[in-house]
């Protein structure tokens, strides 16, 4: 079971970009089942307005194999709130792997998962908040360290899990399901945005 963490402000993409390439995987490729779980089951307005329902409550949450924590601002919050840090340390200790996306990463270290000296990727906005907290953070796309995924932004997680699914059930599987999703990213880098400062490595490299 592939579980999909939700909370009040999570960033829209960093969960349904993912959701969407995990839920191709079970239905294409013989993938995991998929669930979202918030502190109580039901509605959860995300940051950008959309609500979404979460199908159970922590304490209805079925056994995980793998657990997905999103972003967003809100994250910064979340990452104070004893229940969640509770549950994503409980299942991150039994799951075979924990990803995160965005700042996601940072609910995932205030639990204790991510580690001071362990690799991670966030949103470029956070880096040197998360690197403050002893992370050793890549400027990469994605990173894995362990059994610890993370990814840069937003859109970053689609990629997390395609790189994820190639690891866990083969190169093949993860182009069945690239291809079902039309993920083939436009490569141009509208207005020199790319060559912003406070970019980070990856993003400068961009042609």
């Amino acid at each position: 079971m592939f579980g999909f963490l939700m909370y009040p402000g999570f960033e829209e993409l960093d969960l349904v970009g993912p959701w969407e390439m995990a839920t191709m995987w079970h239905a294409y490729a013989a993938g995991p089942a998929c669930v979202t779980v918030a502190q109580s089951s039901g509605p959860v307005r995300a940051a950008k307005g959309l609500q979404a329902a979460a199908d159970v409550g922590f304490s209805a949450c079925p056994t995980l194999d793998y657990l997905l924590v999103p972003g967003g601002f809100a994250a910064f919050d979340v990452m104070k709130d004893p229940a969640t840090l509770d549950f994503v340390r409980a299942r991150s200790a039994t799951a075979r792997a924990v990803l995160s996306v965005c700042t996601g990463s940072f609910i995932l270290a205030a639990a204790g998962v991510l580690r001071p000296g362990m690799r991670a990727a966030t949103h470029w906005k956070g880096v040197g908040r998360l690197r403050a907290m002893g992370i050793d953070v890549a400027e990469t796309r994605w990173m894995r360290d362990g059994t610890v995924w993370s990814s840069a932004g937003v859109s970053a997680g689609m990629d997390l899990l395609l790189a994820f699914i190639a690891h866990a059930a083969g190169e093949a599987a993860a182009g069945i399901v690239q291809l079902n999703a039309e993920y083939f990213p436009d490569p141009r880098c509208y207005g020199g945005a790319n060559r912003d400062p406070q970019a980070t490595a990856y993003i400068r490299s961009l042609a």
